[in-house]
């Protein structure tokens, strides 16, 4: 069995060489044994100032929504107060009776503002609307009629 052995020629500076790598190694894992502590807690610091800053941030936005509510709550609470006292006029015109012709335009003036258009009830005398008996055969199929 031969095997070839190969000398390999150890100088004293290529030695010297790995001392001192094997030494800057050593120095490197030691020095991040001390560093990374430090570093995990300079880290959540600036993790818990960055949080901090964002609910600051939150309560801030829902303060001035709040403000906003509170502003169109007080609108709303003007507006009511406008359409109660022109109610309040229209009745003190009238001599404060409501006469059922009257019940009927404002009940008429309200079926102006509803959206679908399309439907249209007619208050009778007993303020009671007729409702469309027939809308429903329109939408049968022709064979059925």
């Amino acid at each position: 069995m031969s095997y070839n052995q190969t000398n390999i020629n150890l100088t004293p500076k290529l030695v010297k060489g790995i001392i001192i790598a094997v030494a800057g190694i050593v120095v490197l894992i030691a020095g991040m044994a001390f560093v990374r502590p430090w570093y995990n807690v300079w880290s959540q610091e600036m993790e818990g100032k960055a949080e901090f800053a964002k609910a600051e941030q939150n309560r801030k936005i829902k303060i001035e929504e709040a403000r906003a509510n509170l502003e169109a709550e007080k609108l709303n609470a003007q507006a009511e107060v406008e359409r109660a006292k022109g109610a309040a006029e229209a009745i003190r015109i009238e001599n404060g009776s409501i006469t059922p012709t009257y019940i009927q335009y404002l009940w008429v003036r309200q079926q102006a503002d509803l959206n679908d258009k399309t439907v249209i009830y007619v208050p009778t005398e007993t303020n009671l609307p007729i409702l469309e008996s027939t809308r429903g055969l329109t939408n049968q199929p022709a064979a059925a009629k």
